[in-house]
């Protein structure tokens, strides 16, 4: 499915890009501010940004094949809240980490069926990156 994703964040040397797709956007700021998460996802933001390794905060969603490129934003807490991501590697070598969905709230430790079926959903988008 052919999405478009805005690019809102970049690091230094513009190797890592963050994106969030356009028809969630309005949901996944909403959600952040209502639930004092925003100072949380620049963390996770910057953490990824920066390089930096910390499956405590981000990593892959490796429930099968077709889902290679899905990751996590882990937002930890009473709501254990996840912002799944896609990750596209553009012909420059630049990878756009680009926010798709929101799961509000995580209610137990492995993927059940609901995140799966997320995740599945997630691994089939197809992005069109805009500046």
């Amino acid at each position: 499915m052919k999405r478009t994703a805005k690019i809102i964040k970049s690091s230094e040397d513009g190797k890592r890009l963050i994106a969030v797709d356009i028809e969630n956007f309005e949901e996944i700021v909403y959600f952040l501010e209502e639930n004092k998460l925003t100072k949380k996802f620049d963390l996770i933001c910057n953490t990824i940004l920066l390089g930096l390794r910390n499956t405590e905060l981000y990593d892959k969603e490796n429930i099968n094949d077709r889902c290679k490129s899905v990751t996590a934003m882990k937002f930890k807490g009473r709501k254990n809240t996840r912002i799944y991501c896609t990750e596209v590697k553009q012909k420059n070598k630049t990878l756009v980490i680009v926010t798709s969905e929101l799961l509000p709230k995580k209610k137990n430790q492995k993927n059940k069926q609901k995140e799966k079926s997320i995740i599945e959903k997630v691994a089939s988008y197809e992005y069109k990156i805009e500046k």
